[in-house]
This record gives C-alpha cells, sequence and structure tokens, in this order.
C-alpha cells in the first residue's frame, strides 16, 4: 500500500501520507530511505563534530563508518532472515534474501553488524575501539531518533491495540487503534542522544562509559517496547513453556551487561578525560587559599 489515512483518534489528529516522497516514471524514492539517510547524515556531521574530543582521527573514523555503512545493512538482513528461517532458507526463495526493497530489517542486527565492520577497520588501523565505540553509540542514537519515523511513514512497526491517549489507526494496523511504537523509541533515543551527549563533554571518566550508558539505555527500552510489538522475531524453541522475543532477551542482556560495566568502573578516571575537564573548565573548583 502506497498511502496511508493516518489517524490519532482520541486527539481528533488525522493526516494522510505516502510512502512515496518522489517518482519518475516507474521510479520511486520512499520516504522510508530518504529519513534513513538524513538520520545517518546526521550522525556522520556529529561523528566528524564530536571526534576532536575524543581525540579520534576523523580520517580513520570515516573508514570504519564506510565499512560498518554496508555491514550494517548486510547485518540487519541476514539477522532478520535468519529468525525468519523457514521463509528464506528454503529451496526457491534463497534469492528472495537480497530483496531489501521489499522490507525486512533489524535493527539489532544493523547495529551488530556495523560494530563488527567498523571495528575490524579501526583494529586494521590501530586505532583505540573504546573511544571510538562511545562516539558511535551516540550516534546510533540520532540515527534510530530520526530512522524510526521511516516506520510511520511505512505503517509499521506498532504494537498491540490500546486504548490511550495517543493511539494510532491507519489501514496498516487493521483500522485498530494501537500503540505507536515507533513514536516511543523515537523519542526515548533523542532524549538519550541529548543526555549522552552533554554526559560525554562535561561529565565522562573514561573510555567506554557512553557505550556501557547506551546498552542500559536503550536497552531498557527496547526491552519494554518490544513487548508491545506485533512484529517480533522469535527464537526458533520454547524457553520454559514461552515464546521467546529475539531482541526484548538481547536487550535484557545488554541492560544487565551495561549495569555491571558501569558497577566495575564506577571509581574509575582516565586522565585524558580529567585533562580535557580541567582545561575546559568543567572540573571541580577550589576555593581560594587565604591571603
Amino acid at each position: 500500500m502506497e498511502t496511508f489515512h493516518v489517524t490519532f483518534p482520541y486527539l481528533g489528529w488525522q493526516f494522510e501520507i505516502s510512502r512515496v516522497a518522489l517518482q519518475i516514471g516507474s521510479f520511486k524514492i520512499y520516504w522510508y530511505g530518504v529519513i534513513i539517510m538524513c538520520g545517518l547524515f546526521l550522525a556522520l556531521l556529529y561523528a566528524w563534530k564530536s571526534s576532536p574530543r575524543y581525540n579520534v582521527n576523523w580520517n580513520k573514523l570515516f573508514n570504519c563508518v564506510l565499512v560498518g555503512i554496508v555491514t550494517g545493512v548486510i547485518g540487519a538482513r541476514l539477522y532478520f532472515c535468519l529468525f525468519r528461517w523457514d521463509e528464506y532458507f528454503v529451496p526457491g526463495k534463497f534469492q528472495d534474501i537480497i530483496k531489501i526493497n521489499e522490507g525486512g530489517l533489524a535493527i539489532y542486527g544493523g547495529i551488530i553488524g556495523a560494530l563488527l565492520g567498523g571495528l575490524i577497520v579501526a583494529k586494521i588501523q590501530k586505532m583505540k575501539l573504546m573511544p571510538i565505540l562511545d562516539i558511535t553509540m551516540v550516534c546510533f542514537l540520532i540515527g534510530q531518533g530520526i530512522g524510526r519515523w521511516g516506520n510511520f511513514m511505512n505503517q509499521e512497526a506498532f504494537g498491540t491495540p490500546t486504548d490511550l491517549p495517543w493511539a494510532m489507526m491507519s489501514e496498516g494496523t487493521g483500522n485498530i487503534a494501537v500503540h505507536p511504537c515507533f513514536l516511543y523509541e523515537s523519542l526515548w533515543c533523542l532524549l538519550g542522544f541529548a543526555l549522552l551527549h552533554f554526559y560525554g563533554k562535561y561529565r565522562q571518566r573514561y573510555a567506554g562509559q557512553i557505550f556501557y550508558m547506551y546498552l542500559v539505555w536503550y536497552g531498557f527500552e527496547r526491552m519494554l517496547v518490544e513487548g508491545l510489538r506485533t512484529d517480533s522475531l522469535y527464537l526458533p524453541f520454547r524457553l520454559f513453556g514461552m515464546d521467546i522475543r529475539v531482541s526484548q532477551l538481547l536487550s535484557a542482556a545488554l541492560f544487565v551487561f551495561g549495569i555491571i560495566m558501569l558497577l566495575v568502573n564506577i571509581k574509575r578516571e582516565d586522565p585524558f578525560y580529567a585533562n580535557y575537564r580541567r582545561k575546559k573548565g568543567f572540573g571541580k573548583r577550589k576555593g581560594k587559599r587565604a591571603a
């Protein structure tokens, strides 16, 4: 379906949206791709501006980004297809794996793929990995916060029925009022971007701290919101007699891991970050000695 009549019935809002941003003959450019590219551009801009603060060479970091984009797309698609094994890994269906234009990308697969590709290039270039992860996590929040609006334009990634005031409905939801999960995640990620950016600029104490904070911040939200989604990927087997959502389980694991690492490093302070705050005047001010 190319167009949707979207309403927020309890708020009295109505929108007519089209998935197509531009069409020339039979060639179509979809809003989903445009929005994703906008998120990517802003994330790249942030990485470029913040790399000096982390003492990271931008030219080398850009090499990591270029590879990470490619491996991120591959990872997002493979992650989605692997957990729908019976739909893709059967005779006559293998070729559908490369049909990304038909949908089917998983954010966690994209994150894993991008990190693997980018960090391998970083290692080859003999770069320190933890500062790169710190920058990357904030960039992910920018991309995720903006990119989720691509789900809105496609009327996908929504949740279960609800009668909450902000419920959304359209032809894509079967004309049933549902949780706008795209909105939950977008707002959470953009808020996380602001918090982690300012914390990293004024309060960061060691390399990797922002990375661990991202795991806690995003893991917590996704663990909850995934439980509302109607399009979740599930493990191919049951645990304790229950169907387990892959992203919910992974989010819980990342959340716990992030908490543990923050606690383990609670008293850690790298000289580089202490000196940076001191130079910028962000450190503790000592009182003047009496004359």
